[in-house]
């Protein structure tokens, strides 16, 4: 199976990132919660606090902001209509039938987005439509955990990403392609 990052690597920039400004424009007054939130992820991004930090730091957050939101669905599906040109183009020529995204981003987010690709396997972050409750951060090592979790036994053939973050993904991995703005480099 092929495996794909998804945030600067099948997409062109930080999914998150442009999706907390759609919010932002939605409803001005979260702007309150950054100076809280972009302390620790920075903090994180230096590795100076664990994943599960993160998670108490932002959780409480985003259990805030989540509050706000009537139909994620459509505010996914709106997204992406305004967000889908940012899909890299070559993906479409890789594709095959077995590929798995796995993202940090909301699975929310992915299930839209995925669908839209043709992808009917992705794992993301898990929080909770009802309570907002953070309940699993898809990043670093983690990503490997909800791998084995969710397709065990599988091995990954090759797997795409933007990151040095992705490490621990890299080396179950068989081969490895780093993306970036000049192309793909294969490094393992």
């Amino acid at each position: 199976m092929n495996v794909y990052d998804f945030d600067n690597t099948l997409y062109r920039g930080e999914s998150g990132v442009h999706m907390f400004f759609y919010y932002l424009k939605k409803r001005p007054l979260l702007i309150r919660y950054a100076p809280r939130l972009i302390p620790g992820l920075i903090a994180y991004k230096r590795h100076r606090i664990t994943l599960d930090d993160v998670g108490g730091l932002v959780g409480g957050v985003l259990k805030k902001f989540m509050e706000g939101i009537e139909d994620y669905a459509q505010d996914a599906k709106d997204f992406w209509d305004k967000h889908e040109h940012r899909l890299q183009p070559f993906y479409k020529e890789l594709q095959r039938p077995d590929d798995l995204v796995i993202s940090a981003g909301p699975e929310q987010s992915l299930k839209e987005v995925c669908g839209r690709l043709g992808v009917s396997r992705y794992i993301g972050t898990v929080i909770s439509e009802e309570t907002g409750d953070l309940e699993f951060v898809c990043y670093r090592e983690n990503k490997v955990k909800a791998f084995r979790e969710h397709y065990p036994g599988e091995e990954i053939d090759t797997f795409y990403t933007d990151s040095m973050n992705d490490k621990p993904l890299m080396d179950i991995a068989k081969r490895v392609f780093l993306v970036g703005k000049k192309g793909m480099e294969q490094i393992k």
